[in-house]
């Protein structure tokens, strides 16, 4: 799916990288608020929804190689934020709506969570092996 349809279903405003909505394919998604458990489980080339907008996230992008960042819950990040991302050519954007309703709406539409499950598996792992009962 394109970030730009991303954007749509999330009705989110850009505040990086609207260049690249409609070059960037996303695959993946994860959702956090702790940037140790965005280091620990998020994949390489994913979107990240969050609340946090610290300079930190943005290094823990670099870090992981994530296609963009949507802020939740209408947080804005600061200038040195927005920056560093533009910097980065990053895409940023900003949803009002929470980081789990967010969630689900990108899920639904067809993404994957980072932990490989999925809708249309009927809860098995992408590799086909079957999650526990």
């Amino acid at each position: 799916m394109k970030l730009m349809e991303i954007q749509k279903l999330l009705d989110a405003t850009v505040l990086t990288g609207e260049e690249r909505l409609n070059h960037l394919e996303v695959k993946m998604i994860c959702g956090s608020d702790l940037i140790s458990d965005v280091l620990s489980f998020t994949k390489e080339r994913s979107l990240l929804l969050t609340g946090l907008t610290n300079p930190q996230i943005i290094r823990a992008a670099d870090m992981i190689d994530l296609c963009g960042i949507v802020f939740v819950r209408g947080k804005r990040p600061g200038d040195d934020v927005i920056t560093m991302a533009t910097e980065r050519k990053l895409p940023l954007l900003v949803t009002d709506l929470p980081l789990f309703e967010s969630c689900g709406v990108l899920y639904n539409a067809g993404l994957q969570g980072c932990s490989g499950l999925s809708l249309t598996t009927g809860g098995d792992k992408t590799d086909g092996t079957p999650s526990p009962p």
